[in-house]
């Protein structure tokens, strides 16, 4: 396992609304980051986009259990995110399994892509697409 996937994990788990500076550690400026729902280039875009998100939840953990490096300065990380948002699932805590695809130089990250479930994430949790998305996986299976 790299010592790099470790230490990056380690880091990104400990962020919080207090440390958000501490992305400057981890990204470099011109950072690429991907997700289901979003596209954000530059390090300034990621801190604004982490400083919104940490504002909108109650509680927001990333708990890593997996590492995989495929070649030096590529790697993954499989994750499971726990939050509490005060709008969806009344309050109760959400838990979604992902991982992160990583390309890094010189010490930092400049492509980060994360892959999960975003109906699981967030659409389910909906009050009335929620109930639409459970009938369409009732009738699907």
């Amino acid at each position: 396992m790299s010592e790099f996937l470790r230490h990056f994990a380690q880091r990104f788990a400990s962020l919080d609304a207090a440390h958000l500076h501490q992305l400057a550690e981890l990204y470099s400026e011109d950072i690429l980051f991907r997700d289901p729902l979003h596209e954000i280039q530059g390090l300034a875009a990621l801190q604004r986009y982490f400083a919104e998100l940490y504002s909108n939840v109650r509680e927001l953990r990333f708990d890593v259990y997996a590492f995989d490096t495929l070649r030096e300065g590529e790697g993954y990380l499989r994750w499971t995110m726990s939050y509490r948002h005060p709008r969806l699932a009344g309050g109760a805590l959400i838990r979604v399994d992902g991982c992160s695809h990583l390309l890094w130089r010189d010490g930092r990250v400049y492509r980060h892509r994360d892959y999960f479930d975003a109906g699981a994430l967030l659409y389910e949790h909906l009050p009335l697409l929620g109930r639409v998305i459970a009938w369409l996986k009732r009738r699907l299976a």
